[in-house]
């Protein structure tokens, strides 16, 4: 990291591609587990209809057709940057193998594309797609996103997240033995969860063999439930001020090797009714540095071996 704070995404995919990277978000019509009555209908507790895909290409178009779009729209801000296919609504392992093949294959086919993301549920990796996953593997730069975003038992069952701990921690050292990078998605400001609750999540994470961590601000959606906690006055979001703070523990106690994919998160300002200083984005993002700088945090400095 040098002198750097912490192990940006932006310098990972430099040292892997050589050059500006950007993902496209993709929506590949999958649904999901907790919303098909597998074990759940209404999504998690914080989820809005679009299932953590509000800023996916719509699934009305090709897997092709998604990523041409995305492209022609990053070609205004970059110049012949390496693309990512995102594979990011709702649930992107939850379909038969050849359909999961189908669509991966179609990514990887479109020029520019240079590796895929794979977002997803740890209980959603039965052994027929970790045999497709490691093939993958073999063939471009994989990763699977994991959505943790707790390690407390009695937090995940308050946000409907639907498994255990041990469902996770099963799935990660799964892909783990096939040699594929994990980036964990950690929730900051959940109901009930403070300081310690989210300082032992990230203890969670610097267990296990993961390569990535995704820290995201708990938004307030008109069309999750969480809206209605939140309207009833059940439930206060984090100021920008406690929100920076968190994260700069998080990092301070953050295993050193792990890159750190994102810092906050962005919310559909159409549906976004908390916290909404989030939506200046790069002014939370200036603030932080200026936080991590006066404060001489670096990712790491706090880490506890295990």
């Amino acid at each position: 990291m040098e002198n750097k704070p912490y192990r940006s995404l932006n310098e990972y995919y430099r040292e892997i591609f050589g050059r500006k990277t950007a993902k496209i978000s993709l929506d590949g019509g999958f649904t999901c587990p907790n919303r098909d009555g597998t074990c759940g209908t209404r999504g998690c507790l914080f989820c809005s209809s679009g299932g953590s895909g509000d800023f996916a290409e719509n699934a009305a178009l090709s897997i092709t057709e998604q990523i041409e779009r995305g492209k022609t729209q990053t070609a205004e801000k970059w110049k012949d940057p390496a693309y990512i296919a995102y594979f990011q609504a709702f649930t992107n392992t939850y379909a038969p193998v050849a359909e999961l093949r189908q669509k991966y294959e179609e990514a990887l086919a479109c020029p520019g594309v240079e590796g895929i993301s794979i977002a997803t549920r740890a209980d959603c990796l039965p052994e027929d797609v970790l045999d497709l996953l490691a093939e993958l593997n073999k063939k471009t730069k994989l990763w699977v996103e994991l959505g943790l975003q707790t390690a407390d038992e009695a937090s995940a069952i308050r946000i409907r997240r639907g498994y255990p701990l041990s469902v996770f921690e099963q799935a990660v050292y799964a892909l783990a033995e096939r040699n594929i990078s994990v980036v964990v998605h950690v929730i900051l400001g959940l109901p009930g969860e403070t300081r310690e609750t989210v300082l032992n999540t990230i203890d969670c994470v610097n267990r296990l063999p993961v390569q990535g961590i995704k820290l995201q601000l708990l938004h307030v959606l008109s069309d999750s439930d969480l809206a209605e906690i939140y309207d009833a006055g059940n439930y206060t979001p984090l100021t920008k001020e406690e929100y920076i703070a968190l994260v700069g523990d998080c990092i301070a106690h953050l295993r050193e090797d792990i890159v750190i994919h994102r810092l906050t998160g962005d919310g559909d300002k159409n549906t976004l009714l908390a916290p909404l200083w989030s939506l200046r984005k790069r002014d939370v993002l200036n603030s932080l540095h200026k936080y991590l700088k006066e404060n001489q945090i670096r990712q790491g400095i706090k880490y506890k071996s295990f």
